[in-house]
């Protein structure tokens, strides 16, 4: 029985999963936090058992470490040599990568140097590649990247209005991202209504802290929300969303900044959900405050279900019909009050939503019998998507 891992690594963070496949049961996951900095945590979750360590981890390298001492030290393993594949989520892939890729040292490299498409990302992703490839020679190793599910979008809805040569020289294009997820829970939907995803029209709505709409059909991405980077599309915990980019040296002059990257820095991190209720990023903060009669809390959720329903709409009329319309990610999955406001907008299509049915936060169907649009709440699994892609090229 091989094992793979299913990597997220961010720029102080490394998630992961480890599978027996093809059955593709977790017999282990965790997330190591905090890394670079003092007091690191160092998490792992096995047969109903959880261990926290708070210690010092340096680099990636030492966190790589950690981890495979530790499946070792619980029996989790006994050899190294059984981890046979290792899946990485890789953010940006740009122009060069539009599928999932199997690892060498010029692959790595060009990961690397995509890293002023997601600076917080890609370069991480490459250092504990290279670990991996160090201390698991053997395995196979792919790289799975959030773009490549919408890299084959029609050209009428990736470039922007812009000198056209600002793509052909720069790949100045819409990139999107989630593609992971919401590949995967097209699918899922497809299949808990027992139809083919090839013949199905399908907006997916990630709606997390980072959060995104993509409009799906045929089983492939048409079009997406997010664009250049993350930064563009639904607003988000601490992202602004789309905005009037002749705002930007306005507010610089009126702030008195001078460069460029502190307006960007105020639009990814000071901007959102946050900015506009001055409380949190966390939606559920802002529902609680909204609750408790907070005019700003509730003109941020207000403001974040709007454009979630001007995406769908805007998406029903580029596919020229929607057959299924799903939502997750940690908003998506876990806030009824989002999913019934979204859809009470959206009735104009005879999309319904069963209220009793939509009180879960497990995978459902949660449309009424009558409604001509099927409504799905469907948690997203981005670990297992990449396992799959691993063993996919492991075969071949």
């Amino acid at each position: 029985m091989s094992k793979t891992f299913a990597i997220n690594a961010g720029s102080s963070s490394l998630k992961y999963q480890l599978y027996n496949m093809p059955e593709e049961t977790v017999i282990a996951k965790g997330v190591v936090e905090r890394i670079g900095m003092d007091n690191s945590i160092f998490t792992i979750k096995f047969d109903n058992q959880k261990e926290e360590k708070v210690l010092d981890i340096p680099t990636h390298k030492v966190a790589v470490e950690l981890l495979l001492n530790a499946l070792k030290e619980h029996e989790i393993i006994k050899d190294l040599t059984e981890i046979t594949g290792v899946g990485h989520r890789v953010v940006a892939g740009g122009e060069l990568f539009k599928e999932s890729t199997l690892l060498n040292d010029e692959v790595i490299k060009q990961i690397d140097d995509l890293g002023e498409f997601a600076p917080l990302h890609n370069k991480a992703e490459a250092e504990v590649m290279r670990v991996m490839r160090e201390e698991l020679p053997e395995a196979t190793m792919i790289a799975v990247f959030d773009t490549s599910f919408h890299a084959n979008m029609p050209a009428k809805n990736y470039l922007y209005s812009l000198p056209y040569e600002y793509y052909t020289d720069f790949a100045a294009r819409k990139y999107g991202a989630h593609g992971t997820s919401h590949n995967y829970v097209a699918r899922r939907a497809a299949e808990m209504l027992g139809r083919n995803v090839e013949d199905m029209k399908i907006i997916t709505c990630h709606l997390g802290n980072g959060a995104s709409i993509t409009a799906v059909e045929g089983g492939k991405s048409v079009d997406t929300s997010m664009g250049f980077t993350p930064l563009a599309g639904l607003q988000m915990g601490t992202r602004c969303g789309d905005i009037d980019a002749s705002i930007l040296p306005y507010l610089m002059k009126k702030l008195g900044l001078t460069d460029i990257n502190d307006m960007v820095n105020i639009l990814n991190k000071k901007s959102g959900t946050l900015g506009v209720s001055g409380l949190s990023s966390d939606m559920r903060d802002v529902e609680i405050a909204a609750e408790e009669g907070n005019e700003r809390a509730q003109l941020a959720l207000d403001m974040f279900n709007s454009r979630v329903i001007k995406y769908i709409g805007q998406y029903v009329a580029v596919m020229n019909g929607v057959d299924a319309i799903v939502f997750t990610a940690g908003i998506g999955e876990n806030s009824p009050e989002t999913r019934q406001a979204v859809m009470e907008g959206l009735t104009w299509f005879g999309a319904e939503i069963d209220t009793d049915r939509n009180k879960t936060r497990d995978e459902a169907i949660i449309s009424t019998d009558s409604s001509k649009i099927a409504i799905l709440n469907i948690p997203t699994d981005e670990e297992v998507e990449i396992a799959r892609d691993v063993e996919r090229l492991k075969n071949k």
